[in-house]
């Protein structure tokens, strides 16, 4: 058999050809290497990222005292904190107008009570933060456990101005109950009674805030006196039980006055911006105040 001799052509190229493979190869590995490697760039970004700390934001904070009015027994809600003031942030003006919701049973130390009472705050007096009466409402539990089954619910809501110029919307709930000797277990109203009733509801309501300041409106709030009234008033209509206000919003405030506050807070209603100018004696005429050796 006749042996096939390799083209003149083919061997001439042979060398370059071999030259091309290895660089080809040479290039491949040198990307590869690039993958595996570290990326400059990146490594400093970390590098800079890790020696971050990490800042308690606590640590910008201090803690103020939050008192309630002297209509409770137990003042000391407890304690609120604020950013320190800082540059053109000031420290007390973060606080003010910061609502804290307190049950009347801690304000008043009686675990059965079932009214929460919402307080804001209005001035900052060194680390103590003096609140207002903002909004009262009962628990989610009582409300739930009030509406029964055989009875007519009946609600009513009026707004009252009050006489220092605050603005409220009180709820009030009631539920009939059966009468004296009764044999039927339901106890359902008509709507001509259920009618007369809400009347009387307004209308006590009305007259028993429109006639006093927001102080006296708490202190009626406290033991629920609104609601006791509509009781008894409504006896002739049909009887009643469960008559609480189970809701109260302020709606609209007159104009901050520190005298008031410091009255809610049984302190001096003398303002804080009030010169003391002392009080006058009366001195003999010609009087001249005797000489001192030393002082």
């Amino acid at each position: 058999m006749a042996r096939v001799e390799p083209a003149l052509g083919f061997q001439k190229y042979w060398p370059l050809v071999l030259i091309a493979i290895v660089i080809s190869k040479l290039k491949l590995l040198s990307t590869n290497r690039m993958a595996v490697g570290k990326n400059k760039r990146l490594s400093k970004a970390g590098k800079k990222g890790g020696k971050k700390k990490v800042v308690d934001p606590f640590t910008r904070k201090e803690w103020y005292n939050v008192k309630a009015p002297a209509l409770f027994m137990h003042r000391d809600i407890g304690q609120t904190c604020v950013n320190r003031t800082q540059g053109t942030k000031i420290a007390s003006e973060g606080l003010k107008g910061r609502v804290y919701e307190v049950s009347l049973g801690d304000l008043n130390n009686d675990e059965a009570d079932f009214r929460k009472f919402r307080l804001i705050c209005e001035y900052v007096q060194g680390d103590t933060c003096l609140t207002n009466f903002h909004g009262m409402n009962f628990t989610r539990d009582k409300l739930c456990s009030l509406v029964k089954k055989w009875q007519t619910l009946i609600e009513a809501f009026a707004d009252v101005k009050t006489t220092d110029g605050y603005f409220l919307r009180l709820f009030c709930i009631g539920f009939t109950r059966r009468q004296p000797e009764q044999q039927k277990k339901t106890c359902y109203a008509q709507h001509s009674q259920i009618r007369a009733i809400h009347v009387k509801m307004v209308e006590i309501m009305t007259k028993e805030v429109s006639n006093s300041d927001l102080k006296g409106v708490v202190k009626k709030l406290i033991p629920d006196s609104i609601g006791k009234d509509i009781e008894k008033a409504c006896e002739r209509i049909y009887p009643l039980h469960d008559v609480y206000i189970r809701k109260v919003k302020v709606l609209k405030t007159p104009k901050f006055e520190m005298s008031r506050l410091m009255e809610m807070h049984g302190l001096s209603g003398k303002k804080a911006d009030e010169e003391d100018v002392g009080t006058f004696v009366d001195r003999p005429e010609g009087y001249d105040p005797p000489v001192l050796d030393s002082v």
